[in-house]
């Protein structure tokens, strides 16, 4: 675009860098806790629900905020190359270089990841085993700017393949679910439009996704519970598995869930 005689651009200011607080101490062994795996080029942690991975509005205390105590040795700052929601628990990776980070992302975005989560629900689902092929999109005028909703016009192309491991009658269910796509809330969503919302979701499932005879009924029982994608270095797959938090495990031994067949 050529501008008007006497009109110039000025020059782009330099960037600000932003220090970032110190980890306290406090933090540092809170975080360095959630450890489960190291190695040169990743980090795996086994994330307790109620953690956020990411700062927003009114959320100070988060894993970002606290990846500095992460480093063990390493000059670079370790960097997130994916996320859960606050109240999902379980593995999030984490890189050690600029190039895993690369090399991981790339795992993530040409699905070569695959994704196991536990969840446990309230109903059952219409058959022990498929696919959900529901299209998302961010539901328009909703307070939280991360609620989605099932569009079939405008949403974008969301796939999960599901497995019931155990079940209680027709009260609850234990899923293994498989998302081959990583929409925002798929998994709440796709759980809940097939009829058993996931227990203790209520964003998506409303009352109905709570169990009065369940003492932990309204924590989200959502668990990334393995993960499996190539070596960031190149030699081999990185094949991870969490242990899942104490109320989840609380209400898989009230039900006499078996675990056996994931």
């Amino acid at each position: 675009m050529r501008l008007p005689p006497g009109v110039t651009v000025p020059a782009p200011a330099k960037a600000q860098t932003k220090e970032r607080p110190a980890v306290s101490d406090r933090d540092a062994a809170e975080i360095q806790k959630l450890v489960i795996h190291r190695d040169a080029e990743v980090i795996a942690l086994n994330k307790p629900p109620g953690l956020a991975v990411q700062g927003g509005s009114g959320t100070e205390h988060h894993i970002d905020g606290m990846l500095d105590a992460l480093r063990f040795g390493y000059e670079e700052r370790p960097r997130l190359v994916h996320r859960l929601d606050k109240d999902t628990s379980g593995l999030l990776l984490i890189a050690r270089t600029g190039q895993a980070a690369k090399r991981l992302a790339e795992s993530f975005r040409d699905r070569e990841t695959e994704k196991l989560y536990w969840a446990v629900v309230v109903g059952v689902p219409p058959r022990a085993e498929g696919t959900i092929d529901l299209p998302l999109a961010k539901r328009p005028g909703a307070r939280d700017r991360e609620t989605m909703q099932v569009d079939h016009e405008e949403g974008q192309k969301a796939l999960t393949h599901f497995r019931e491991l155990d079940r209680a009658g027709k009260r609850a269910a234990l899923l293994a679910l498989w998302p081959r796509t990583g929409r925002t809330h798929q998994l709440r969503v796709h759980c809940a439009e097939i009829g058993c919302p996931i227990l203790g979701d209520r964003k998506y499932g409303g009352e109905e996704a709570l169990l009065s005879a369940v003492a932990d009924s309204r924590r989200l029982h959502l668990h990334a519970r393995r993960i499996t994608l190539p070596h960031p270095s190149g030699k081999g797959a990185l094949k991870l598995q969490a242990e899942p938090p104490p109320h989840f495990r609380r209400t898989v031994e009230a039900f006499g869930f078996s675990t056996s067949g994931d």
